[in-house]
């Protein structure tokens, strides 16, 4: 028998079934059956004793079921997937099994091979997750989530958001991803001219199974340093999406991407404080209109009474230039915080590149507001401002592109 072999523990209350699981995996070197079990009792005491890789639970036993044995052992032996078998295959028992910890369901009567699949399936997603919580626990490679958020809808947050992104991608060559968490409303995929395949909403029905090979099958590319996870296709589709699906999926992209820049809703909903709480840096977007600038100071009294550090929050006043009888030093006077960048009113550019769906950060790179998101981009990676020459070719190759 091979060290590396998955070990198995079988759990029945028949005997009869347990010898022919047993013989089912006799010719798999993959799989060693350390251990049976004839109740969840001894299930338990046998698990924290021979310590297997994957347990294989009947869900039907006398005293106690599978599934609260299933229970105790997500919590108790963390280290072991469970495997339940069952010779009910409706879905509520699937679900009930799920929700209980298990990572998989077998309906019987099963064949080996279904039986050796469901074990190396299980057991290589443990492994992913302790490679992945591994690598989550080095800050060496922790990606830095920024949150671009506002109370007030209408200023400019998703226009921010994705050509910050690509913006970051050129000036520093990060692997930048995008998360569009205005769950109802959200359009970053349509800002970008991307038909995402698949949404964050498809996601956190696998939340369960996630690790950075789940979130990169649900991942839409925008070019090879640009991937965006994005919002629900309809309004409805919100609902599925809750403020620990938020922690998770923005704690397993830190692992994958340099960036991740976070679109959010204007409100402080659960899901929207998940994706403030996690975030290294919040931009809080505002603008020269007076319902706006209300709004925002209401917006920073909240993140202060939050006790969120005021390093973590920069103010960005967009449209900073247009007519409206005030002027930046009273906004930012009125809000009690500096502006950490400023970006100018130019509607023909952004109106155009949004109806194109290319960020004018590659379509207007001369442009003023261009070069502003380019600074901005600068202050968030800490790096000089001035665009390298190895950026300028790259933004000239995207602009020969889309141009």
């Amino acid at each position: 028998m091979k060290n590396d072999a998955i070990k198995v523990l079988i759990v029945d209350d028949v005997a009869d079934i347990r010898e022919n699981i047993s013989k089912l995996m006799e010719f798999h070197s993959e799989v060693q059956i350390i251990g049976q079990a004839g109740s969840a009792a001894e299930a338990i005491a046998k698990t924290k004793e021979l310590q297997p890789d994957v347990i294989l639970m009947d869900i039907n036993m006398p005293v106690m079921d599978g599934i609260s044995a299933t229970e105790i052992l997500a919590v108790e032996a963390p280290q072991s997937s469970i495997i339940i078998m069952s010779v009910q295959g409706e879905q509520e028992y699937l679900r009930r099994a799920m929700i209980a910890g298990a990572k998989n369901y077998l309906v019987k009567p099963f064949t080996g091979d279904e039986l050796l699949q469901a074990i190396k399936q299980v057991y290589g997603l443990a492994q992913k997750r302790i490679t992945i919580a591994q690598t989550a626990s080095n800050p060496l490679k922790q990606g830095k989530v920024v949150a671009v958020f506002s109370t007030k809808g209408g200023v400019g947050k998703t226009t921010i958001t994705s050509n910050l992104a690509v913006a970051l991608a050129a000036q520093t060559g990060a692997k930048v991803g995008i998360v569009d968490a205005d769950l109802q409303f959200g359009d970053v995929a349509l800002f970008l001219n991307i038909a995402p395949r698949s949404t964050i909403a498809d996601l956190v029905r696998e939340v369960d199974h996630m690790d950075a090979a789940l979130i990169e099958n649900h991942l839409s590319g925008f070019n090879d340093s640009v991937g965006v996870l994005a919002a629900p296709l309809r309004p409805e589709h919100a609902e599925l999406i809750n403020g620990a699906h938020l922690t998770a999926i923005l704690g397993m992209m830190r692992t994958m991407f340099d960036y991740i820049i976070v679109d959010t809703a204007p409100s402080f909903t659960d899901a929207m404080l998940s994706v403030l709480d996690a975030a290294d840096q919040i931009l809080v977007i505002s603008s020269m209109d007076l319902p706006t600038i209300k709004n925002v100071k209401l917006c920073l009294e909240i993140m202060e009474s939050l006790e969120y550090n005021r390093d973590k929050i920069k103010v960005v006043l967009n449209r900073a230039d247009s007519l409206g009888g005030m002027e930046p030093r009273e906004v930012q006077e009125s809000l009690r915080y500096p502006f950490a960048s400023t970006l100018p009113s130019d509607g023909k550019t952004v109106v155009h590149s949004v109806n194109r769906g290319v960020p004018f950060v590659i379509s207007n790179p001369e442009t003023g507001v261009t070069k502003g998101i380019f600074a901005l981009a600068a202050i968030i990676a800490g790096v000089d401002e001035k665009k390298p020459a190895a950026e300028r070719s790259v933004m000239s190759k995207f602009k020969r592109l889309f141009g």
